[in-house]
């Protein structure tokens, strides 16, 4: 029995190597993934069979000619499976069939539900099946980013407070409606693990990725490797109290950053500097009650110095938590997902010159500030990255 499990081990270790190998170079012959891999090309032969008959990878042609036998090339079939990655951490509940290098091939929204988690989870289940109808290809599984304290070994959100979710056992009931591995980790981290496997800058030793939505967290890759806690928590900037804040949050503390700088801060600051001053209220296109984060964006970049002065506070904000985690983390590159990347450099240079001012100068001259460069899309692509890890070890 030993001996079995141990030589099934074996050849997991080895499909996933060959299949790895193959997808990082595109085209590749038989030969040169034996010569990368080490491994015998009688075993690369044989696992390129079960490869090809799963259909995960196809023949492409012969390499051009360089005297001798020209060798078949090997590449990956990115199309043969689909990924169901789902966002729930933004004001609707977003869902995406995704291929094997995690590019989008079909996308669902569907209106976050306000109230019980009940309603919540019902809308989940409502966007998952519309996207198992949508598939024309075998389902690897589902991918999620989901907000608040997760347990990504356990599948289970230990607390959601703006879905109302406690102790959901998110993963189990995923699986036994649909048959599917699933595999969660919290939004933020999911953003980090997309950009640190589909980003600019991939495979940055130490990235984090702080996300600003609905609410606020932080992903953080360590030496390659994403940190979800013990067993949860790491990243959770959100619920930090800043002195210098004095809002009520929605977990019923005064003084969280998530209180201060997600897009509902943004909207609740500007609200209020409608009603104080009328000269900047007459400059809103719109009713007060009715402005959204889109009009905010644009007298932002029209250079309305109300809206300047708001988007600046954020950043300082933003900036004394970037210094407590370069305290910890030492120099590192910290980049900003989410709506306020409209912000441009005038956010980023806010948060920079309050980090600077919080923290040593020798590690400030070694920390990147920037955005990332996936986009809207970032977590979507992160759940796709985590069922890619888990079910094909491609990362």
């Amino acid at each position: 029995m030993i001996k079995k499990a141990s030589h099934e081990q074996t050849r997991l270790y080895n499909s996933q190597l060959v299949l790895k190998t193959i997808y990082s170079a595109g085209q590749i012959s038989r030969a040169e993934v034996a010569r990368a891999t080490e491994l015998t090309r009688p075993t690369v032969s044989d696992v390129v069979a079960e490869l090809l008959l799963q259909g995960l990878v196809r023949e492409v042609g012969l390499a051009p000619s360089q005297g001798g036998k020209r060798p078949m090339m090997l590449s990956m079939v990115d199309d043969s499976r689909h990924l169901l990655g789902l966002d729930l951490g933004r004001e609707d509940f977003r869902g995406a069939l995704i291929n094997l290098r995690g590019v989008i091939q079909h996308r669902i929204n569907v209106p976050r539900p306000d109230g019980n988690g009940d309603a919540a989870l019902a809308a989940v289940y409502d966007l998952v099946d519309a996207l198992f109808r949508a598939t024309n290809r075998p389902l690897l599984g589902i991918g999620i980013g989901a907000p608040g304290l997760v347990d990504a070994d356990n599948g289970v959100i230990y607390q959601a407070v703006n879905l109302n979710w406690q102790n959901v056992p998110l993963r189990e009931l995923l699986e036994k409606r649909y048959g599917v591995p699933v595999y969660m980790a919290n939004d933020c981290q999911v953003a980090a693990l997309a950009e640190y496997t589909f980003g600019d800058g991939n495979h940055t030793v130490d990235l984090v990725v702080i996300h600003v939505g609905w609410g606020v967290g932080a992903g953080i890759v360590h030496n390659g490797r994403l940190l979800h806690g013990n067993p949860f928590g790491a990243g959770e900037i959100g619920h930090i109290i800043l002195p210098e804040n004095h809002e009520l949050c929605h977990c019923g503390r005064v003084g969280c950053l998530e209180a201060a700088v997600n897009t509902r801060a943004i909207l609740r600051e500007v609200r209020a500097a409608a009603q104080a001053s009328p000269d900047f209220a007459r400059r809103l296109p719109v009713s007060p009650d009715v402005v959204t984060f889109d009009t905010v964006q644009a007298m932002f970049a029209a250079g309305d110095p109300t809206v300047q002065r708001i988007v600046g506070a954020v950043g300082r904000s933003l900036g004394i938590v970037t210094a407590y985690l370069v305290g910890i983390l030492g120099g590192c590159r910290i980049l900003i997902a989410g709506r306020l990347a409209g912000c441009g450099e005038f956010l980023l240079d806010a948060i920079r010159v309050e980090m600077a001012q919080r923290t040593l100068d020798s590690l400030a001259q070694n920390t990147e500030i920037g955005y990332v460069s996936l986009g809207a899309d970032i977590v979507l692509r992160g759940a796709s990255a985590l069922l890619l890890h888990h079910e094909l070890g491609l990362f």
